[in-house]
């Protein structure tokens, strides 16, 4: 109360502020949900042979136009097969709904005719020119129009698979690797932590380089490609003999290929062009064993170089990869597995190739005879099933059940148990190995001491008992069944590092104490070190591929 008696009120007015700039970039789409080719959100995704999602309409307008774009990156999709991506449908109805956006509406025919044709006025040469050449040859039958398409271009790859050259000769371009795998020497980098996880091998058992040098790998991580004469030369040389109907110029134009790709890291680069990838592609399908298994082993080759890997998964290559492991000759079906391994290596890739269909065949090369296809195939399912939607297809392809009857059985254990901790980091994988039993399984292995490669295989169990212990009430009851306690302590008393970290917080959820002591995020462990990441190498040496980092 005033001295006038009056009630003084203290009013505000509040407005209701604008978005602003940043919220507004907030409600954007991620990029990877917007049709490259007609520039709105995906209705119904589909994955190209070449590795690149598209709206499905958009992809069947350009088909009946006869018409390929020229994408951002001036790459040329190949849209021979088209396969529906539901992971990446799901994911873009679920970002509507969580940002309030509404879902995307299915395209009009006639609307995405009329983008496509503006575009096709500023196409590039190439791609107008095989448009104009469809267009002007109505009778050329699809599977003809089909391989006109896939002929407007394609990108490399590189492995020291390469070892076949005509006359098959006991001097193999790669050296044997029977000491495949080697466990990090920790002692030897005291300042490594225990927690920090050993890095896998980067590049095909089938690769190894006659140069040893560390140093010339690293330079090739920062390779600046310039202008070489000889290069080209040798380009127009090797493309040339590859484009021969000469069953014998393709031999030799491949081992030449193969050769200079195989120690030389700017060749590889350089030589990784979409004519030469081109050429390369047509000769897989190939029935003569030594152009096939060169042209393989030369793709493997360039794959090595991280600057080539995008490439060649969008040029095309993984259908024709794939259908050389169902049906090529054995050497081929080796190098095929290897340069699957090394271009899942790139982030970009793993869902490109798991889309594509490469899991079910890498699955049935883990039973081949060559101990080559079976490494590099096991780790090429170890860096695809990194990914949630690669994991999911795994569990339904049956995987869990095969991979631990080959686990149980000694075979591939180690690397196999890799994949196996992967899945488990999934909800369908984890309850997949609870149907599977594989508690009472990975305790027996624990109890029987760990086979081979003993300290690895008992650290990689551990880890996949912590994954399958989080959040589950079922394998509390399966562990105490499989008296898992005796066998966890020992591992806590006189295990590794990491054997010990993993047994002692497993000994503790089972005690109920988890949640009291710490909230534990056990992906995040996983990730920091749970799993023992041996590094396998080729050619009795450890070798430090271009993407030598922690995986």
């Amino acid at each position: 109360m005033g001295g006038n008696g009056k009630r003084r009120w203290k009013i505000s007015f509040y407005s209701r502020s604008k978005p602003t700039q940043t919220q507004h970039q907030q409600q954007q789409p991620p990029k990877e949900f917007i049709c490259p080719i007609s520039g709105s959100l995906m209705f119904d995704p589909v994955v190209v042979s070449s590795g690149q999602t598209f709206e499905r309409l958009s992809v069947q307008v350009c088909h009946d136009l006869g018409f390929i774009p020229t994408l951002q990156d001036n790459s040329l999709p190949d849209f021979t097969n088209v396969i529906p991506n539901l992971a990446i449908k799901t994911t873009i109805q679920n970002w509507c709904d969580s940002s309030g956006t509404q879902h995307p509406p299915a395209p009009d025919y006639s609307s995405l005719e009329e983008i496509i044709r503006e575009k096709m006025k500023f196409s590039s040469p190439s791609a107008s020119s095989l448009s104009k050449s469809m267009q002007l040859s109505p009778d050329i039958r699809v599977s003809e129009r089909e391989l006109l398409k896939a002929v407007a271009e394609n990108p490399p790859v590189l492995f020291s698979h390469a070892n076949t050259e005509l006359p098959h000769r006991v001097d193999h371009f790669y050296s044997s690797s029977s000491e495949e795998s080697v466990i990090v020497n920790t002692a030897a980098t005291p300042s490594a932590s225990p927690l920090t996880p050993l890095p896998l091998a980067t590049r095909p058992a089938c690769y190894s380089s006659t140069s040893s040098s560390s140093n010339s790998i690293a330079e090739s991580e920062t390779l600046t490609v310039t202008e070489n004469p000889k290069l080209s030369r040798e380009e127009d040389e090797i493309v040339e003999k590859l484009k021969s109907l000469d069953v014998r110029d393709q031999e030799q134009g491949l081992i030449s290929l193969r050769k200079i790709t195989r120690t030389k890291e700017e060749t590889r680069v350089s030589l990784c062009t979409p004519r030469l990838l081109s050429a390369l592609r047509t000769l897989f399908p190939s029935r003569y064993f030594s152009v096939q298994t060169n042209a393989i082993a030369s793709l493997v080759n360039l794959s090595l170089e991280k600057v080539n890997k995008v490439k060649i998964v969008r040029s095309g290559f993984i259908p024709l990869l794939i259908d050389v492991l169902k049906g090529g000759f054995d050497e081929a079906q080796e190098h095929a597995a290897g340069a699957l391994f090394s271009l899942a290596l790139e982030d970009e890739n793993k869902m490109a190739i798991g889309v594509l269909g490469a899991l079910q065949p890498l699955m049935h090369m883990l039973r081949a005879e060559s101990e080559r296809a079976r490494h590099d195939s096991s780790l090429a399912l170890y860096h695809l099933s990194l990914i949630q939607s690669n994991r999911v297809k795994l569990v339904k392809l049956g995987a869990v059940s095969m991979l631990l009857s080959m686990v149980k059985s000694g075979d591939l254990a180690s690397r196999l148990l890799l994949v196996l901790c992967n899945l488990a980091a999934c909800n369908e994988g984890r309850s997949a190995m609870l149907d599977a039993n594989a508690v009472a399984i990975l305790v027996g292995i624990l109890r029987e001491g760990g086979g081979g490669d003993s300290e690895v295989i008992r650290e990689n169990c551990v880890a996949a008992l912590f994954a399958l212990s989080h959040g589950s009430m079922r394998f509390k009851g399966l562990a105490k069944e499989a008296r898992a306690v005796e066998v966890l302590r020992e591992i806590e008393e006189r295990g590794s590092n990491r054997a010990r970290e993993k047994a002692k917080r497993i000994l503790m959820m089972m005690r109920g104490r988890d949640e009291e002591d710490e909230d534990i995020c056990w992906e995040e462990v996983l990730e920091s070190g749970g799993i023992s990441r041996t590094r396998y190498r080729a050619g009795g040496r450890n070798l430090p591929g271009p993407n030598s980092t922690n995986f």
